[in-house]
C-alpha cells in the first residue's frame, strides 16, 4: 500500500476534501493510504507530524493554486523536501492544479501535472471529470511505485534470489530529448487555441457574477477566430479578438485589441517552441519588457497572458 501526503494551502481545503472522496475507491481497494494535516490530534507538535507523515510518505500530491504558491510553509518547507525525495527516488511528486497560476515557473514546473496538461479542476465545466482524471493518476503512479511503498523491498535479498523483473531498482532520471514534427506541433496549436477560448469564455462569465456592474460578452466568429467584450455600466471599456492561423508567414495565435481587426493587424502573437521535451508557446513580446520578452508560456499561462492584456483597463 502507498502512502500518500497532502501538501496544500487551508484556503483551498475545499477541493482537498472532494479530492478525497475521488480517492476512496483507492483506499477501499487497499491501494493507498492517505494524510493531511487535519489529522493532527490535540496536543501534538504540528511540526513534528508533519515532518514525520511527510518523510515516510510514497507519493505526495502538491494541491497547486495561487495561495499554495504564497504559503512560505507550503512552499518553503513542505515542497521543498518533497522534491529533495522525489529526486533521491524515495518519493513521487505529483503536482494537481487546482486554479490558474504561475506554475510552470515553480521548481516543480517540470514535473507532469495532473489534471490532463496541467489544466485546472476549477477550469473543467464538470469538476468531478477532473477529479476523476486525478485520482486515476494517483492509481497508476501507487501502482508504478508499489516497490518503492513496499518495506520487504528495503531489504537486501539473498544473494541468487531472484525476484524478477518487476523488482529491479531504477534511477528517476529517465527523460530524454526528442524532436516535434508539424503534426504535433499544428495539434498543439489548435488544442491551445481552444484552451485560451474556453479560458476567456469561462472567466468572462465569473468576471461578470463577481461584478454587478460589468457585463461581458464571449462570441465565436468561426472555428479559429473569437471576439471578447466588457461593459462597464453599459459603455464597451475593453474588447478584443483571438485567433490562429498564419500571421505574416508563421503560425500562431493572435491577439487584437480591436473586435474587428483585420487578421493582418494584431498587437500579440503567440508562436510554437519547444525546449526538447515538452511544446509550450512564446510570445512575440509586444506587450512584454526587458527579460520577458524570453518567457515561454504553457496554454494555461498563454490564456492568463492575452486575458490580463483584456483586463488591463479594468485593472
Amino acid at each position: 500500500m502507498a502512502k500518500l501526503f497532502f501538501s496544500y494551502s487551508h484556503k483551498d481545503e475545499e477541493f482537498r476534501n472532494e479530492l478525497e472522496t475521488h480517492l476512496a475507491l483507492l483506499k477501499r481497494q487497499g491501494v493507498i493510504s492517505s494524510w493531511h494535516d487535519r489529522r493532527i490530534t490535540a496536543g501534538s507538535d504540528i511540526d513534528k507530524a508533519i515532518d514525520t507523515e511527510l518523510e515516510s510518505s510514497h507519493i505526495i500530491l502538491l494541491l497547486v493554486s495561487a495561495h499554495f504558491l504564497a504559503s512560505d510553509y507550503c512552499f518553503e518547507r513542505e515542497m521543498a523536501r518533497a522534491l529533495v525525495k522525489h529526486n533521491e527516488g524515495s518519493a513521487t511528486v505529483i503536482p494537481v492544479i487546482l486554479h490558474p497560476c504561475d506554475w510552470h515557473s515553480a521548481p516543480f514546473g517540470k514535473l507532469r501535472a495532473t489534471p490532463t496538461d496541467g489544466k485546472a479542476i476549477s477550469m473543467f465545466a464538470n469538476r468531478h471529470e477532473a477529479l476523476a482524471i486525478v485520482a486515476r493518476d494517483v492509481r497508476e503512479a501507487s501502482t508504478r511505485d508499489s516497490a518503492a511503498a513496499s518495506p520487504t523491498l528495503e531489504v537486501s535479498p539473498p544473494v541468487g534470489l531472484d525476484f524478477g523483473s518487476s523488482t529491479k531498482p531504477r534511477s528517476s532520471n529517465l527523460r530524454v530529448k526528442r524532436k516535434f514534427d508539424d503534426h504535433e506541433r499544428d495539434g498543439f496549436l489548435e488544442d491551445s487555441y481552444e484552451y485560451v477560448a474556453r479560458y476567456f469564455d469561462g472567466s468572462l462569465e465569473e468576471l461578470a457574477t463577481r461584478n454587478p456592474q460589468l457585463k461581458t460578452r464571449f462570441k465565436r466568429l468561426d472555428a479559429t477566430s473569437f471576439t471578447a467584450s466588457i461593459y462597464e455600466n453599459g459603455q464597451r471599456v475593453a474588447q478584443c479578438s483571438v485567433w490562429y492561423g498564419n500571421n505574416f508567414g508563421s503560425s500562431g495565435i493572435a491577439y487584437s485589441q480591436s473586435a474587428d481587426a483585420p487578421r493582418n493587424s494584431f498587437n500579440e502573437s503567440l508562436t510554437v517552441v519547444d525546449d526538447g521535451y515538452v511544446l509550450q508557446l512564446k510570445p512575440l513580446g509586444m506587450q512584454l519588457y526587458g527579460g520577458d520578452r524570453e518567457r515561454v508560456l504553457s496554454q494555461q499561462g498563454a490564456a492568463e497572458y492575452y486575458w490580463e492584456i483584456l483586463v488591463r483597463p479594468l485593472q
